[in-house]
C-alpha cells in the first residue's frame, strides 16, 4: 500500500478538520446553549431557534431585506453580464480593454465602493442629485439614503455594478468554447445574430447560467458588505438604514453576536438557519434549472 499520496494530503486533511470541520460542528453545539462568551455556557436545547422563528420579527424582516434586494440584482446580473459578453465576444478589436474595463469593479475594495455610492447618493453633494436638478427633472434634492425603497435598489445597483464584470467573463468564457462550426453551420442556413443568440448561444450557456444562479443565490443570502458599507459606516447613525430597511441576515447575526448584544448561542442559531435557507434556495434553484434543461 503506497502512504505517499496520503500524507502529502495530510496537512491539508488536518488543517481542514481543524479549522472548518470543527467550527461548524462547534457553532452547532453552541446554538443549543446560552452563551455571552466569557461566563459559563447554560444548556437550552432548542430554545434560541424556537425565539428566533417565534419571538424576533426583525429576524424575517432581514430575510425578507435579503431576499428583496437578491431579487432585485440577481435578474440584472444574468441578463446585462449575458448581453454585455455576447457584445464583447462579437466585437474584433479591443475585446481585451472593454474586458478589463469590465471587470475592474469586481476587484475593486468594498470600502472603497462603499465611499463612491455614499457620495453618489448623498443628499446635498451627491452627483446623481446635482445632475437632475441641473436637468430640471428634480425640484429639490430626494434623499436617496433615508427611503426604504430607493435603500434596496442602490445596495442592488452596488452589487449589479461590483459582479457585473465576474459575470460577463464566465459568460464569455462559456462562449468562447462553443464551436465555431455552429456558427458557421447557422450561418450557412440564413440565422440572423438575434435568431444565433437565442436559438443557440442561449441554450448552450444554459449550465453556466444554473451555476450562476446558484451560486448568486449562495451569496445574495449572505449580503453583508454593501449594506454594511453604506450604512453602518461613517455616512450613518444607526444600524440597518432607514426603518431596517437595509437590515440583512448577517448584518443582523453580527449585530446580536458582537455589536447590540453579545448572544453568542443566539447568534449560532441565525447562522444555522440561514444555513437552511440556503440550501433549500439552492436545491429548488438548481432543479428549477435542471428541470428545464430535461425538458430541452
Amino acid at each position: 500500500m503506497k502512504v505517499w499520496p496520503y500524507l502529502f494530503a495530510l496537512p491539508f486533511v488536518v488543517l481542514y478538520f481543524a479549522f472548518h470541520f470543527y467550527p461548524v460542528l462547534y457553532s452547532f453545539w453552541l446554538s443549543l446553549h446560552d452563551w455571552n462568551g466569557v461566563g459559563r455556557k447554560t444548556f437550552i436545547g432548542l430554545r434560541n431557534y424556537a425565539t428566533l422563528l417565534t419571538k424576533d420579527p426583525l429576524f424575517y424582516k432581514a430575510l425578507y431585506n435579503t431576499v428583496m434586494i437578491m431579487i432585485m440584482s440577481v435578474p440584472a446580473m444574468i441578463l446585462l453580464g449575458m448581453v454585455l459578453a455576447y457584445v464583447i465576444f462579437q466585437l474584433a478589436k479591443g475585446r481585451v480593454f472593454f474586458q478589463t474595463m469590465n471587470f475592474l469593479p469586481y476587484i475593486t475594495t468594498p470600502v472603497a465602493i462603499g465611499f463612491i455610492f455614499s457620495f453618489m447618493f448623498d443628499w446635498q453633494t451627491g452627483i446623481v442629485n446635482n445632475m437632475l436638478l441641473k436637468l430640471g427633472l428634480l425640484a429639490e434634492g430626494l434623499q436617496w439614503l433615508q427611503d426604504p425603497l430607493t435603500a434596496k435598489m442602490i445596495i442592488a445597483m452596488m452589487i449589479v455594478w461590483r459582479n457585473l464584470g465576474y459575470f460577463m467573463t464566465i459568460y464569455l468564457a462559456g462562449m468562447t468554447a462553443i464551436p465555431q462550426d455552429i456558427y458557421e453551420a447557422a450561418r450557412v442556413d440564413g440565422s440572423t445574430g438575434l435568431h444565433t443568440f437565442t436559438r443557440i448561444t442561449l441554450p448552450l450557456l444554459r449550465n453556466i447560467t444554473v451555476f450562476l444562479i446558484v451560486t448568486s443565490i449562495i451569496g445574495g443570502l449572505q449580503l453583508f458588505d454593501e449594506p454594511k458599507l453604506l450604512y453602518g459606516g461613517w455616512t450613518a447613525s444607526t444600524s440597518g438604514g432607514p426603518d431596517n430597511a437595509a437590515l440583512t441576515v448577517i448584518w443582523k447575526f453580527v449585530n446580536d453576536s458582537f455589536i447590540t448584544g453579545t448572544r453568542f448561542g443566539y447568534g449560532a442559531a441565525t447562522a444555522y438557519m440561514l444555513f437552511v435557507i440556503i440550501v433549500l434556495f439552492s436545491i429548488v434553484s438548481y432543479r428549477i434549472g435542471s428541470g428545464k434543461e430535461e425538458k430541452a
